[in-house]
C-alpha cells in the first residue's frame, strides 16, 4: 500500500510502499482510510519538536486525524463490522488503567498514538483498536469529518471545559479562527449561551468566524492595537474565559490582557512560553488550563453535533500523492479551515 513517511527531521515527507497491516489480536480493527487530516502538529513533527517526546523510530507513517471504512476486525470486535463508516479516536488505549476506567482515556497509561509514536493514517490502511472507532451516522462521510478526530476533538474538549463554567451574559474570547478555531466557534455556539468574541490576524478567517456565528470579531496585530477594542467590548473588565488556539507569535502575552479577575485561560495551541508574574496570577486568581486532544466520549458527543449539522468542517481536499502541496499550503497559511488527504 502507499504510505507517506517521515524519513528525517527538517526534511520533506516521502511517498513509499509498505505492507498492509494485519489483524494480530482479538480487538484489532483495520480501517481503509477514506480521509486523513493534515494538522499543524504534522509541521511540528517535521521540525523535530516531537522527536524527544515521542521517541518514534524513523521512518514512520505520519497522520493522526483519520476516518474511513472498516476493512477487517478481530474475533472480539462486535460493535462495528466490515464496511461500516468510522472515525478513529487518535489514541489506541488499554481500557484497564485508572485513566481509562474514569473515561479519561486521552491520559491512558499504556496508549499508542498513530501518527505520533507509531504508524498513522497518511496511508491506504491503518490498524487501530476496537476502543478507538466510532461508527458514523449515515449522513456523514469520512472526508467530512476526518479532521474532527483531532482538531475537532481538541477544540471540543477545550470549549466544553469552558462552557461548563460559563453563564449566559459571560464573554469568551477565542484567539484564532483557523483549523481548530473555526470548529471551536461552532461548538461554543451550539452548547453555550456566552457571548463569543473572536480575534485573528487574517481577515478571511474573521469573515468565516462571522459566518459561523461569532458575536464580535476583531482583527489582531503584533503591536496589540486590538487590545483596547477587545477590552471595550467586554465593558473594560475583560472576559470570563480566553481560549487560545494559537499560543505563539505573542498571542499569550496579549491574550492574558483580555482576561478578567478570576477568569480562565485555556491553552490549546503551542509554540511559545507563558511568562506571567506570579503576583498577577495570585492577586487576580486567574487560572491557566492545558488541553490535550479529548476523550472517546468527547469525540462521540462531537459526532452527534456533526450529524445534527451544528458543526461542519471547512476543508481543502488533496490526493494522497499531493501531500507535499498540502503541507506547503498549511505552512504558508493558505488553507481555509482544514487540509484533507484522500487516497
Amino acid at each position: 500500500m502507499k504510505v507517506v513517511r517521515v524519513v528525517g527531521y527538517h526534511q520533506d515527507l516521502q511517498l513509499d510502499e509498505a505492507p498492509e497491516p494485519e489483524i494480530t489480536s482479538a480487538m484489532d480493527v483495520i480501517v481503509k482510510i477514506g480521509a486523513a487530516g493534515v494538522c499543524r502538529t504534522d509541521l511540528h513533527i517535521l521540525e523535530g519538536q516531537w522527536a524527544e517526546k515521542s521517541q518514534v523510530q524513523l521512518p514512520y507513517t505520519i497522520g493522526h486525524e483519520n476516518a474511513g471504512w472498516v476493512h477487517a476486525v478481530g474475533d472480539g470486535v462486535t460493535h462495528v463490522a466490515v464496511g461500516d463508516k468510522v472515525i478513529m479516536h487518535p489514541l489506541i488505549t488499554c481500557g484497564l488503567c485508572p485513566a481509562c476506567r474514569f473515561g479519561d482515556d486521552v491520559h491512558c497509561e499504556n496508549n499508542e498514538f498513530p501518527g505520533i509514536d507509531t504508524d498513522g493514517g497518511y496511508a491506504e490502511y491503518l490498524k487501530t483498536g476496537a476502543r478507538s472507532v466510532i461508527k458514523l451516522d449515515d449522513s456523514l462521510e469520512p472526508v467530512d469529518v476526518a479532521a474532527l478526530a483531532d482538531a475537532g476533538l481538541t477544540a471540543y474538549h477545550a470549549v466544553a471545559k469552558a462552557a461548563r463554567v460559563l453563564r449566559p451574559g459571560n464573554v469568551v474570547v477565542m484567539i484564532g479562527a483557523g483549523g481548530l478555531g473555526h470548529i471551536g466557534i461552532q461548538v461554543m455556539k451550539a452548547i453555550s449561551g456566552a457571548t463569543l468574541l473572536v480575534t485573528d490576524r487574517n481577515p478571511a478567517a474573521l469573515a468565516l468566524a462571522e459566518e459561523l456565528g461569532a458575536d464580535h470579531t476583531v482583527q489582531s496585530d503584533e503591536q496589540g492595537s486590538h487590545i483596547a477594542r477587545i477590552l471595550e467590548l467586554t465593558g473594560g473588565k475583560g472576559a470570563e474565559a480566553v481560549i487560545d488556539f494559537v499560543a505563539e507569535g505573542g498571542s499569550t502575552a496579549q491574550g492574558v490582557q483580555f482576561l478578567r479577575r478570576s477568569g480562565n485561560y485555556y491553552v490549546v495551541g503551542y509554540g511559545e512560553n507563558l511568562d506571567i508574574p506570579t503576583i498577577d496570577i495570585i492577586s487576580s486568581e486567574i487560572n491557566f488550563i492545558g488541553n490535550l486532544v479529548g476523550s472517546y466520549n468527547d469525540l462521540a458527543e462531537l459526532m452527534v453535533l456533526a450529524a445534527q449539522g451544528k458543526v461542519k468542517l471547512h476543508t481543502t481536499v488533496y490526493k494522497l500523492d499531493e501531500f507535499q502541496q498540502a503541507i506547503d499550503d498549511l505552512s504558508a497559511g493558505q488553507v481555509r479551515g482544514r487540509a484533507i488527504l484522500v487516497p
